[in-house]
């Protein structure tokens, strides 16, 4: 990728303002602009730039006028691209100026950490992660030698630029994410080696639900520091909402009355429940206002004063009430907070300028330090999990997860629950097959009248009968109702039909040959066995493959340097069957496998998620494929592998290989 800038701009300091996907959509558009006009000068981008979202929505074209004649002696002056790239930061600074967007806005926990062009950091944020990182991986055996890192230097980004870092700040937000036998951690680490740990610890974030839209290994390496705070701010986000569900914490029942205020309890994110908790708590204090953000409504820091009184009156301060000052009272608060042994994650000067980041750090550190809910669980039924729940939720995770990699608008908390209006089942749909959904026939949310909802509901189903989906007796209507059963059938159809397509538009465009399941098995079976051994599935439930072999041989087979083969197990215990499922998943990503799928999946055959398995190594190995190969190429050199599958022998039973 460095060579791909290196030809686009040769400036190291814009080369680092800039994502990747950014630079190509940029250069893109560019590109369109000088051929409209035959040539481009600055006297020519007032027009033309107002054009872009980015910035028309803050600049009218008079504005943009206006600053170009104050910034540049001559507006005849021709713009190649990087003088174009200029212009556009400058825009962006200027339209930040003017609509009075700051620092303490940027890489916010509750966003996307890319939505932003602004590339500025919160130093407070960062001292706080810096602190976080400290406090849960200053004992790490690889780490240690490199911490306490210091908040007041870089030295955070400089570390992160190996990927170690990421990667066990992943397996502490969610243990065993990551098998730390696939991490490489030699002192010094080639390119190669800190490139695969890159890979590993972007696949592993999405796999535990960052979003991460337009970030690539390079901004690692090159240390952009917006990006790495911003995956760090996720990560660090994941860990501390982790005790925020009935499975972790079942005391929360206490907070709901009945059962239909139980299922809108499951269905809602972390913070929401965070929120529902604090008012819970503050109701107790006689505390007449509801808190409905980590911002505004938290600033005064009488909300908290409160609250630490409820939880640890013991600790309590008469003074924090009657503090006339904001800013003496979030001290007092704090010291609170200290002597009850909470870990801080912000300033007074934090909390009073309503950081909504750090807040919602502070909360969620005061819940998982002392939550104040009764020792004393409700009998609830709906908290037994039967194998088939377990099952279900391990999909339901799955499927969140990978819907919520493609960065859409609205973050997806529960897939029962946020997919009942239709419109990010339809969004995901045009992401898959783009320009399929009508959206004039479609309602964006909020959406008020109920029938709304079943139109755009009825559209997915109808573009699912389009794509071939087996689909039968399910209407709009069940996804409205949040038919469980029906939405998974969906969503793994869905899923399934977006790496066919994925793998059709790699390798077989050139004669339009689609790919089913049978050319997976046979592709999968033919890898392991050229490269010398006689392993093989049956179909995508065969129970041999629970103890793992058959996948390492096939990642060995398809990049042998990969799997260190003295570190595998036989597979004939369940506990070493974990380790070799674990270790698959984690080689995979750290090839640049996107999959969503747990060791679970493999020492059970779920046969949904061992297809997805084997479709990304396939997917992974004919891209590398391509990539290495000349840009033009023949049509007969294109067809080649599509003969290749098609003239494969087929097993008796890989017809049972297609999932129901």
């Amino acid at each position: 990728m460095a060579g791909y800038f290196g030809v686009l701009v040769s400036d190291p300091w814009l080369q680092n303002q800039f994502t990747q996907v950014e630079l190509r959509s940029l250069r893109t558009y560019f590109s369109t602009l000088k051929r409209e006009s035959g040539g481009l000068t600055l006297a020519d981008l007032p027009s033309k730039m107002s054009r872009m979202k980015q910035i028309g929505e803050n600049l009218t074209e008079e504005d943009i006028a206006l600053f170009l004649n104050q910034s540049y002696k001559s507006l005849q002056d021709n713009v190649d691209f990087e003088l174009f790239l200029r212009v556009y930061l400058n825009l962006q600074s200027h339209a930040a100026t003017k609509t009075g967007v700051g620092a303490k806005n940027s890489s916010a926990f509750l966003k996307s950490p890319t939505s932003t062009l602004l590339h500025t950091i919160s130093e407070s944020e960062k001292s706080s992660y810096v602190a976080h990182i400290n406090h849960y991986l200053g004992e790490d055996e690889f780490l240690k030698k490199y911490l306490p890192l210091n908040p007041s230097t870089n030295d955070i980004f400089e570390l992160a630029k190996d990927g170690v870092l990421i990667c066990k700040l992943i397996n502490v937000a969610v243990p065993g994410t990551i098998d730390e036998r696939a991490i490489n951690t030699k002192r010094t680490l080639n390119p190669w080696e800190r490139n695969e740990n890159h890979t590993l610890c972007l696949n592993s974030a999405k796999a535990i639900g960052c979003t991460l839209v337009n970030i690539g290994t390079q901004d690692f390496i090159e240390g952009r520091r917006h990006l790495v705070l911003g995956v760090i701010s996720q990560i660090i986000k994941i860990q501390l909402l982790a005790d925020l569900n009935l499975k972790k914490t079942p005391q929360l029942v206490e907070l709901v009355d009945d059962s239909k205020d139980m299922e809108e309890l499951m269905s809602l994110a972390p913070e929401k429940i965070l929120l529902r908790w604090m008012n819970f708590q503050l109701k107790k204090a006689a505390y007449m206002k509801t808190v409905t953000n980590f911002s505004s409504d938290v600033k005064d820091g009488v909300a908290y004063a409160h609250l630490l009184n409820v939880l640890a009156p013991e600790h309590s301060n008469p003074s924090a009430l009657n503090a006339k000052d904001p800013l003496q009272r979030a001290k007092l608060v704090l010291e609170h907070a200290d002597r009850m042994g909470c870990k801080r994650y912000l300033t007074a000067k934090d909390i009073v300028e309503g950081s909504p980041n750090l807040n919602l750090a502070f909360v969620a550190h005061i819940f998982q330090h002392r939550n104040g809910l009764s020792t004393q669980t409700k009998q609830i039924s709906f908290l037994e999990v039967s194998p088939d729940d377990a099952q279900i939720s391990r999909e339901e995770s799955a499927f969140r997860f990978w819907i919520n990699s493609f960065g859409h608008s609205t973050y997806i908390n529960n897939v029962f629950e946020d997919l009942r209006n239709g419109w990010v089942l339809l969004e995901t749909l045009d992401k898959v097959s783009p320009g399929i959904v009508n959206w004039k026939m479609a309602t964006k949310p909020p959406i008020k009248l109920p029938f709304r909802k079943v139109e755009n509901c009825n559209q997915v189903v109808k573009i699912g009968k389009q794509l071939k989906f087996s689909l039968v007796n399910i209407a709009g209507n069940d996804i409205v109702q949040g038919n469980k059963k029906l939405i998974l059938a969906y969503m793994w159809q869905l899923m399934r039909c977006n790496m066919l397509q994925l793998l059709k538009n790699l390798r077989f465009h050139s004669n339009g040959k689609e790919i089913n399941d049978v050319d997976i098995l046979n592709w999968a079976n033919t890898t392991v066995r050229n490269s010398g051994t006689q392993s093989s599935m049956k179909n995508f439930k065969d129970k041999s493959l629970s103890d793992g072999i058959f996948f390492l041989e096939l990642l060995s087979a398809v990049q042998p340097r990969v799997v260190n083969w003295s570190l595998v197990t036989k597979g004939e215990t369940e506990e070493e069957k974990k380790m070799n499922a674990t270790y698959i998943i984690s080689i995979a990503r750290k090839l640049g496998c996107s999959i969503f799928l747990l060791p679970e999946d493999i020492i059970e055959v779920n046969q949904k998620m061992i297809l997805t398995l084997t479709a990304s190594i396939m997917y992974w190995f004919l891209n590398q494929s391509t990539e290495e190969r000349p840009c033009v190429s023949s049509d007969s050199e294109t067809g080649s592998l599509s003969e290749t599958i098609s003239n494969s022998t087929m097993d008796d039973t890989a017809s049972e290989s297609s999932t129901d």
